[in-house]
């Protein structure tokens, strides 16, 4: 049976698509940290006996939650942020503020060592991605339209986050 025009045009971009995907992973931020060594390593099966399956989905797989779906949008106490994998201390809640993306989002991580970043083109084109600095936990992205003092929205799975009050 032929194919019309418009299924041959579906198969050709599908093919492209399939053709450029592993290159595209290739150049991901996934492979960049996993050349990196971090102070916290753990095999990927004690990661899945430690995490909840949306952890690491998230923090291991780099994944996204739903926005608006994390409590930890709206959280408002004074506390300190930390990594839902290895604990580490991320941010502070004095630099959390609402951008209305539904993810919570810092201007600034707690101090310059606790996170770090990595080119990711995992939706074609570069995005800075954040991640643990001890563990390489996937936490979220870096964007350039947050407020002053640094004009920087780190924009944050809350699912990779626990919130410690003050």
């Amino acid at each position: 049976m032929p194919i019309g025009p418009t299924h041959r045009r579906t198969f050709l971009i599908g093919t492209a698509f399939a053709a450029l995907t592993p290159l595209l992973a290739g150049c991901g931020a996934s492979e960049a940290k996993a050349k990196k060594t971090f102070p916290v390593r753990k095999t990927d099966a004690q990661w899945r006996k430690q995490l909840t399956a949306a952890e690491y989905r998230i923090l291991r797989e780099a994944g996204t939650e739903r926005a608006f779906s994390s409590p930890l949008d709206g959280e408002k106490r004074k506390g300190a942020f930390v990594c839902a994998g290895c604990g580490n201390r991320l941010y502070s809640s004095a630099h959390k503020y609402d951008s209305g993306t539904g993810w919570p989002s810092f201007y600034k991580p707690i101090d310059a060592g606790a996170v770090g970043t990595a080119t990711d083109y995992k939706i074609g084109y570069p995005r800075t991605e954040v991640h643990c600095a001890d563990c390489g936990g996937h936490l979220g992205h870096i964007f350039g339209d947050g407020p002053k003092p640094t004009g920087k929205r780190h924009c944050i799975n809350g699912v990779a986050l626990d919130f410690i009050p003050a």
